[in-house]
């Protein structure tokens, strides 16, 4: 596979969504991403449901492109084929809960004792030091310590909400694959490799940050609790028309205009209320609900005719079977198919970023589990004898086992 990452090798040892994720972007990218899973079923991905031809679309979401290998990491032969392996690599992944790596005999230090510039790379839930960094985690305990259920809530004095996306597992691995390839730049000038820690919650809070948290920016002038974060998260852009939803954003004067204009409410731009940005701003429940009683009067189809004519910003809400088929999703090439040699045939999101020197090519399939790990033994150094006698003794599994 071609692509900007081509050349490197990447061990995975992750399961789930962040860091299979975080890797399978690598892959797209055109590293050569190498999984390790248990010979017993594997990436826990691999078990869920929604199944053809014995994968889950979880797995083949979030694995392709991949070489599949199965070690048992609680047997030392497995451990010392892994540690084999990373000699080749430039990039270690982990995500095992903070000092499991270590006690199976793979933290950094292991590692780094047979590769020097690796870039050893370990993703956790809640941190890596302090009394919540063993706890066991899962994206909703992240949405709720972050505040991200308090945000998604409307305001701090309303039912919190989830976020209903797995969003900090995927921010974390779009986080995750951003600082690997930072510090294989880095690597390049130092010639040294590096520990890229990344957990969940810091990666929240760091996006929340951006928008959500101006009340508790200035230090020493922060919100007063009783009164709560109303302006600046209750936000609500989405409307009932006559015949569906939409979403619809007029900030600005001229957008504000463009709106007042599309409803056929020239009033709106007399009213002291919705004067300026900051005015609509501090007066936004009666902007919202004003909006809202215009929007019911037409289809959406139509407003979307009316609000673009003034250049107003607008988008139909799709539900998930029509996304695939938007116009704007087919003339972007979003959604690919591909056949795969067991699941048939499958619909994918590309990787979204375009490469202009180096493009990747087309994305290889998700592996059964273990399909590679003959292939790649084999490579390492292991004579047939060897690895038939791992697989016999459970340390390992041929193609056939893991079909």
């Amino acid at each position: 596979m071609s692509g900007p990452l081509q050349g490197y090798r990447v061990i995975d040892l992750t399961t789930m969504i962040s860091g299979p994720l975080a890797t399978m972007t690598l892959a797209d990218q055109g590293a050569e991403v190498i999984k390790i899973e248990h010979p017993d079923g594997g990436d826990l991905g691999r078990q869920v449901t929604g199944r053809r031809g014995g994968f889950s679309a979880s797995f083949l979401n979030n694995n392709r492109g991949k070489k599949s290998v199965t070690l048992n990491l609680k047997d030392p032969r497995g451990v010392d084929a892994a540690l084999r392996l990373c000699e080749t690599a430039d990039v270690f992944v982990q995500n095992f809960r903070p000092g499991v790596a270590e006690r199976i005999g793979l933290g950094e230090s292991a590692v780094r004792a047979v590769r020097p510039d690796i870039i050893y790379t370990s993703i956790a839930g809640f941190g890596f030091t302090g009394d919540w960094a063993r706890k066991p985690v899962y994206d909703p305990l992240i949405q709720a310590l972050s505040g991200l259920a308090s945000v998604q809530g409307g305001a701090d004095a309303a039912r919190p909400r989830l976020v209903r996306t797995i969003l900090p597992d995927k921010l974390t691995a779009i986080q995750t694959s951003q600082a690997i390839t930072a510090a294989l730049l880095a690597r390049t000038r130092t010639s040294e490799g590096g520990h890229v820690q990344i957990s969940m919650l810091d990666t929240v809070l760091a996006f929340l940050w951006s928008s959500d948290m101006a009340g508790y920016t200035f230090v020493g002038d922060e919100l007063d609790p009783a009164k709560g974060d109303d302006a600046q998260t209750f936000v609500e852009l989405i409307y009932q028309t006559a015949d569906g939803w939409m979403a619809v954003s007029a900030h600005t004067d001229s957008t504000w205009a463009g709106l007042s204009a599309a409803v056929d409410r020239p009033d709106w731009l007399q009213d002291p209320r919705f004067a300026t940005v900051a005015a609509r701003e501090e007066n936004k429940p009666a902007r919202l609900e004003l909006t809202q009683e215009a929007l019911l009067q037409d289809t959406t189809d139509n407003w979307m005719r009316r609000l673009s004519e003034h250049d107003v910003p607008c988008a139909p809400v799709l539900t998930r079977d029509q996304v695939y088929s938007h116009p704007q999703v087919q003339a972007n090439g979003t959604v690919i198919e591909l056949d795969h040699p067991q699941a048939g045939r499958i619909r994918q999101a590309r990787t979204p970023a375009r490469f202009s020197v180096t493009p990747p090519g087309a994305p290889a399939p998700a592996r059964r589990l273990g399909e590679d790990t003959c292939t790649v033994l084999a490579q390492l150094g292991y004579d047939a004898e060897t690895i038939s006698d791992m697989i016999a003794q459970g340390i390992a599994t041929d193609t056939q086992d893991g079909a």
